[in-house]
């Protein structure tokens, strides 16, 4: 099954926005894209490349460099998942690190930054049949999305969820560290000046704190069904 329209995920960090996509990507034979991952792989550019630094942006570094920056998906069959490419170089683990997470706001809060991706997403969703995450798809990438949704948890729970991703992972990090910088990044999401993260008028809103994965892909599932 495909769909013949596009569905738009915002919300926190840390709520399961990619787990919730992948699910619907998979289950209806939709094209998942990341949007936080390009935002990371801008960030892994600029750390790379000393535009960033000690959490302070070169802008005309950063102005002239743009252009130098491709990014793009590749479905690893071995792994059954989408990877992220910078440059042709495959950064998917790269992105994920706790020193991207702790730039990857100050980043995405950039105007050009954002311009250079937001086109880049609703060139990828004119071809319909798309699901994407990040923080702003349904208020400005896809406004006509014909399903919205909204994802949301507890700062404790979502905090838990990334320490034990990051612990899976083997890195080194503290649960204090994590909480932090969670906070701290929904601190820049919600009060950015452009594009902040609020949840677009006709969206559903999905508070994940005490669900269950079967819970939520079951509400879910209900929210399709009555679209289609």
């Amino acid at each position: 099954m495909s769909l013949p329209f596009n569905i738009a995920i915002d919300g926190h960090s840390s709520c399961g926005k990619s787990t919730i996509a992948k699910f619907i990507a998979e289950k209806y034979g939709m094209r998942y894209i990341d949007t936080g991952a390009m935002y990371r792989a801008i960030t892994l550019y600029c750390m790379r490349n000393k535009i960033i630094q000690n959490k302070e942006v070169d802008l005309g570094l950063l102005q002239n460099s743009l252009d130098e920056i491709s990014i793009n998906f590749e479905y690893n069959s071995d792994l059954k998942k989408s990877e992220t490419f910078l440059n042709n170089e495959n950064v998917e683990d790269l992105i994920r690190g706790i020193e991207v997470s702790e730039n990857v706001s100050i980043i995405a809060q950039i105007k050009e930054v954002r311009e250079k991706l937001i086109l880049l997403q609703q060139e990828i969703g004119k071809s319909k049949n798309v699901v994407m995450d990040g923080r702003d798809i349904g208020t400005v990438v896809f406004p006509n999305a014909k399903l919205k949704l909204f994802v949301t948890a507890s700062s404790e729970v979502r905090a838990k969820r990334r320490f034990d991703e990051l612990v899976i992972k083997g890195d080194i990090v503290s649960f204090d560290e994590v909480f932090g910088n969670l906070n701290q990044r929904d601190e820049h999401d919600t009060n950015r000046k452009i594009n902040p993260l609020i949840m677009a008028k006709d969206a559903v809103l999905i508070d994940n704190t005490d669900l269950s994965i079967a819970e939520q892909n079951s509400k879910i599932d209900k929210l399709i069904y009555s679209k289609i």
